[in-house]
This record gives C-alpha cells, structure tokens and sequence, in this order.
C-alpha cells in the first residue's frame, strides 16, 4: 500500500462530517489525558511507578510528539517545534526502564508543548482536504493520531493502576444488573465468514485487507470468565497442578510465585483486591481481570475447554447469519453507545457478566466490546495481503509467535480505538493491561 492509494472511497462522505467527528475525536482524547495527567502531583508524573511503564510525564510529551510529526510535518509540511526531542520520545529508541533516566520535558514544559502542538493541529485539520493521499483519505492520519492518543491513556490509566499510594481516579460503577442466568455458551455455526476489513477508514494496517476465513463450528461463552468462576479454579489447586499449564508458564508462574491474579491477596476464605488506590472484596459476577495468557489459557484446560482463536473470536463478534454478512460491531454498524459498551473509562471497572443485553451479538454473545481485552488462542501474525501502512513499527515489527492476540477493548478503551477489526497483542506474561478471557469449545459433527 502507498501513500498514494485511498484506502476507502470516501466520496460519499461529506468533507464537515469528517472534519466534526475527527475534531470530536481529538479532544475528547486530549480531555482524557488532561484528566489522567491532572489528578497527581507533579512528583507523580516524574516518576516510574513500574519498569513495565514509562513515567506519564514521558507519555504526555509522546502524545504532542507523534502529533507534531504526522499532523503538522508529515500533513502540513511544517518544520519541526522542537526537533532536538524526537530521540526522547522515539518509542523504539529508549525501552521503558530507560526513560526516567532521559533528560524528559518537565510537566509543566510537556503540557505547553502538547497544547502549542495541538492548537496548530487544528488549524491543519480546518483547513484540510479530505483526499489526494493515503494519509489524509477519509481523515485517517487524524483518526490515527486520536487513535494513538487513546491508547496512551489506556497505558497511562494501567500506570494509575500500578501507582501506591491514595486514590487518585474516580468514576461511577456501572449500573446494577440481575444475575446473569441465561446460558452459559452459544453455538456459533460452521462456515466461512469475512474477517477484517478493507473499508473502515480508520481501521489500522493489521486490520486489513478483509478476507475470508473458514471456522468449523464451535461453542463460545456467553459472557467472559468471573472472578468467581476463576476463583473456583485457585480454590482447587489450579495453580499447583502442572496438567492445566503450558510448560513456559507454568516455568513462569513458580519463578515468580503467582498464584493469583495481579492485584489479589486472599484474606481469609476470600480474596481481596487493588483498584486505583482502593481495597475491596473480589466482585464474584465481575469477569476476571489482570490474567496473563498462561492463566487463562490453563483455567480453560481445567474447565475442558480452550481458549477461542482469534478467527472464532470475530466470528462471534461480527458475522450475522441472517444477513450473511460481517457486521462492524456485534450489534450492528452503528457507533458504540453507552448501552452497548463499558468503554472509554466511563467507569473504572468491568461491568457484571451479562451486563449490556443491547450490545450482545446476533447469536446472543453478550460483552465482547468492552469490559476486558480477551485473550485468544493466536499469535499476533499478519493477515493475507497485509502491507505495511504508514509504518512497520506499528504492526509489522510485532508479528510472530512471540505475542498473543487480544481482543474487544476493555472498559480502558475508547470507542475510537475499538472496533469488531481492532487487534491488541502482548506477551503472554503480561498482567498489568486489563486483560480477561472467554473460553470455547468444538462442537462435535
């Protein structure tokens, strides 16, 4: 794919609709990360709280950084604010336990930029024309960078989470639900459906090109795993028991004594837990958060399942039998709405299992948008036809079976940064993103 290649036919779309929903998109990001990096004190924004994450003054001046380089240089052409700090804030150049020690912006240096930054960004996006290259079609440069933003205040507010001390965030719980009663596992028919995307005109290079995949039939949650059904695994030694483990994690998880997901502690006969700077008893019906592959690939051993592959993941999240077809979301192609989704940290936790009966799939699949990014059975691998656009750090450099693919967005993610196409990827070890699962099985024929 080249820079001169339109992803979508964008004709149809009038060029102040764009200009709107890109506009929209930018600040409610930047009213995040206001948020995210204005609820501590500076000491707390200069320091590292994990070496798993950098300082969130360090991801402050990133954000203003990437804008800088796509919107005014690489869009408008303009020379560069302050070129002397690309290497600072090049992602690729310092790992993470490395930034403190980097002669960083200060916050108070990191938020002029950031807003200088943005004031001429939005002067760029008046003015911009939405067609001519492959950057600017449909506004996708735009809806990149407030896609990237987005996914620094995820990694910002898993910084919070890691972050001692008092509480900082606050937020509404979702509302009540009834226990969830329905059943526990719906039936997704065999068959070929289309997978990705090739017109979604914010969708990233690993989500394209679409293409048909052939998924034999299989079962799938309805809901994602609880903390009460993962407890009842803990509770009968799953832990303990090399059977359930794949050998590298259950390697991992001896060397470094987990027995539990991050965050617990068990206080007599119940587990407790952290939520930004809160202790509180372990919500049963909430799904499970803070897993790293290996646990929940051995829950699934245990309860004689498996983990879903990412195709049958987005079978259940997208394809309409009736209609034959691959929907945007799993309730259809509308936006995400309040009723569909716990997304965009609207609260600071999943939402009940069986919560959002508007957002649940064709098949009755509830919560796959939201909640917890659930991890697949795949490695994170290119799909047929994929090229490489506007980077190879962005996907490329990742693809192999080093990591593992997530999917759904979490209650951490914004709906701009979420799709039924959308793909995450991490380590298998990893614990610190807000990662659940649901399980699966074949379906005997």
């Amino acid at each position: 794919m080249t820079d001169t290649e339109p992803a979508v036919d964008a004709g149809a779309v009038d060029p102040e609709t764009l200009r709107a929903r890109a506009v929209a998109s930018l600040v409610v990001a930047r009213e995040r990360t206001t948020l995210l990096t204005g609820c501590v004190e500076d000491p707390d924004l200069t320091a590292q709280h994990s070496p798993l994450m950098s300082p969130l003054v360090w991801d402050l001046a990133h954000i203003g950084n990437q804008e800088e380089q796509w919107l005014l240089r690489a869009v408008a052409g303009h020379e560069a604010i302050r070129p002397e700090i690309d290497g600072l804030y090049d992602a690729f150049e310092h790992p993470r336990a490395e930034r403190p020690k980097l002669p960083l912006l200060s916050p108070a240096e990191a938020r002029a930029y950031a807003a200088d930054v943005r004031g001429r960004a939005l002067d760029v996006l008046e003015r911009q024309a939405f067609h001519g290259t492959r950057l600017t079609e449909a506004g996708f440069v735009f809806g990149m960078i407030a896609q990237h933003e987005q996914q620094h205040d995820e990694t910002m507010l898993i910084t919070h989470q890691l972050r001692t001390g008092p509480q900082a965030l606050t937020a509404p719980d979702p509302d009540p639900v009834p226990l969830f009663t329905g059943p526990s596992e719906v039936l997704v028919p065999g068959g070929p459906f289309t997978m990705g995307t090739s017109d979604e005109p914010w969708a990233l290079d690993n989500e394209r090109p679409a293409h048909r995949r052939e998924v034999a039939p299989f079962r799938i949650d309805t809901t994602p795993v609880t903390n009460g059904a993962y407890q009842a695994f803990i509770e009968d030694g799953g832990y303990d028991n090399p059977r359930w483990w794949a050998p590298d994690g259950w390697a991992h998880i001896h060397k470094h004594g987990i027995d539990a997901p991050l965050f617990w502690r068990r206080d007599g006969k119940q587990f407790l837990r952290r939520r930004f700077g809160v202790t509180e008893v372990v919500p049963p019906d909430e799904p499970v958060l803070h897993v790293c592959w290996y646990e929940a690939d051995a829950y699934a051993r245990w309860a004689g399942r498996r983990l879903p592959t990412e195709a049958e993941w987005e079978k259940a999240a997208r394809h309409d039998p009736a209609g034959d077809r691959s929907m945007r979301y799993p309730w259809g192609d509308a936006d995400p709405g309040p009723e569909h989704a716990n997304l965009g940290q609207r609260h600071l936790r999943p939402a009940p299992a069986g919560s959002y009966p508007a957002g649940e799939s064709p098949l009755g699949v509830r919560q796959l948008i939201g909640d917890v990014w659930e991890w697949t059975a795949s490695d994170f691998l290119p799909y047929p036809g994929f090229k490489a656009f506007p980077y190879k750090e962005y996907s490329e450099v990742f693809f192999g079976p080093e990591y593992k693919v997530l999917r759904g967005g979490s209650f951490a993610v914004d709906a701009v940064a979420c799709r039924g196409t959308f793909r995450n990827w991490d380590y298998p070890i990893r614990r610190q993103i807000f990662s659940g699962f649901r399980t699966a099985r074949s379906e005997d024929v």
